[in-house]
């Protein structure tokens, strides 16, 4: 059986890049998912966006600039985006039953916030049976008094990597090869 597979980008949004803390490497995050979307288009491979839904008054409230999708990797007619307020993708939305109908068996995996959504959507897919490919270098968070950004990204991917993702550089994931 062909090995069906989807982009998901998750929470890529104008707030993360502003203000006096954006997303750590920001504009490398923006670049890596912007040629993964160029090579899916040219797969004809879906992609999914996972937009979050904050709360109302905050940096993602629904309708406002910061919540918009980054322009740099905007969906064009034929994508797919999908609403959430949770930091699992799959909780309380159409995700899991758009995937089943479309027959998706593989997720690769980009976005925000490494250390939430990007997590718990990994763990998920897992969980419920998925094919789960964590672009290594295609999510990106914000650093802690205890941790920085690098550190949480490092320790992600180690984690995810270990138990519930195949890790893949972005320019290693080959859709003819590695996924159909």
């Amino acid at each position: 059986m062909k090995n069906k597979s989807v982009l998901l980008v998750i929470d890529v949004q104008n707030a993360m890049f502003e203000g006096p803390g954006p997303v750590y490497k920001g504009e490398e995050l923006l670049q890596t998912i912007h040629a993964l979307i160029c090579k899916v288009r040219n797969a004809r491979i879906p992609i999914i966006y996972i937009q979050h839904n904050g709360r109302i008054g905050g940096p993602l409230e629904k309708g406002t600039e910061g919540w918009k999708i980054h322009e740099q990797i905007k969906p064009i007619e034929g994508d797919i985006v999908i609403q959430k307020s949770k930091p699992d993708s799959f909780f309380n939305t159409e995700l899991h039953n758009l995937l089943d109908e479309k027959g998706i068996t593989t997720l690769i995996i980009t976005g925000i916030q490494s250390d939430v959504c990007v997590d718990t959507t990994c763990r998920r897919a897992c969980s419920v049976g998925y094919r789960v490919i964590m672009v290594e270098n295609g999510h990106s968070t914000w650093g802690t008094e205890e941790l920085t950004a690098e550190q949480i990204i490092s320790h992600e991917n180690y984690i995810l990597g270990n138990w519930f993702a195949e890790l893949k550089n972005a320019d290693e994931v080959e859709f003819n090869k590695d996924i159909d």
